[in-house]
């Protein structure tokens, strides 16, 4: 399966999608604070500014590969934001949905960050405190928990085209002697707050790209399982929507 989005430009911001054939339904993925929806997708002739964020992108692709088709849209500042800006979302999605004679799929979404609250109130559910609350009254919810795990010298490798496994296994050893990860390879600290890059600078012994330096930024957050788009639990995420769509 090879990413091949189609992009449009509307009513201010960037629309970015793709469709499966035979599509079952409608997944929109909203990105969390300072994302866009180019993270999604990856650099190819029809997407020159495409990011291709590890997580991101491996999201779309399970999506596709479960024939959900892939609706991505950009918010108009560092956040999503509410009152007009909703109005404009449920238009785009609206008019995306007829344009592509797609109404009568099934509709879901995912959300990171400020992307999570605001397709929680696109769909006019307010989530409460505690799962239970929720089932108690009736609505039917899971929990999805990501914890942290350790890294290993290929990790990077593994999950980031383009990133080599001798550049993946010097940045493993550079964690390990700046005493970023433990003897387990587990994360000291959430990536945002570990000086990686300014040790990476420091060293010439690691030559890495410095377009996938958000994409290595990324995946440290995950390991640390703190506030980060994931893909790994994209199985759960499907059979869930496959599960409750009628």
């Amino acid at each position: 399966m090879q990413l091949r989005p189609t992009i449009e430009f509307r009513n201010g911001t960037d629309v970015i999608w793709q469709i499966p054939d035979s599509a079952k339904a409608v997944l929109f993925l909203a990105h969390g604070c300072n994302g866009r929806a180019v993270n999604f997708w990856d650099r190819s002739p029809s997407c020159p500014n495409c990011v291709g964020l590890p997580e991101e992108r491996l999201l779309v692709l399970h999506a596709l590969v479960h024939k959900f088709a892939v609706l991505t849209i950009s918010s108009m500042g560092r956040c999503w934001t509410f009152g007009e800006e909703m109005l404009i979302v449920k238009n785009i999605i609206r008019w995306w949905l007829w344009r592509n004679k797609l109404e009568k799929l099934p509709l879901v979404a995912l959300g990171a960050s400020s992307g999570g609250y605001f397709v929680s109130a696109l769909a006019t559910t307010k989530i409460s405190e505690f799962i239970e609350v929720l089932k108690n009254k009736g609505i039917d919810v899971a929990e999805v928990e990501c914890l942290e795990f350790p890294l290993s010298p290929f990790f990077l490798a593994d999950r980031i085209p383009g990133l080599n496994q001798t550049v993946s296994a010097k940045l493993f050893k550079l964690f390990g002697d700046k005493g970023f990860i433990d003897r387990k390879g587990y994360m000291m600290k959430d990536g945002r707050a570990t000086h990686w890059k300014e040790a990476l600078h420091e060293t010439k012994e690691i030559v890495l790209d410095k377009n996938l330096v958000q994409h290595v930024q990324e995946e440290l957050n995950l390991a640390f399982a703190y506030h980060e788009m994931t893909s790994l639990q994209s199985e759960q995420f499907f059979k869930w929507f496959e599960s409750h769509m009628k």
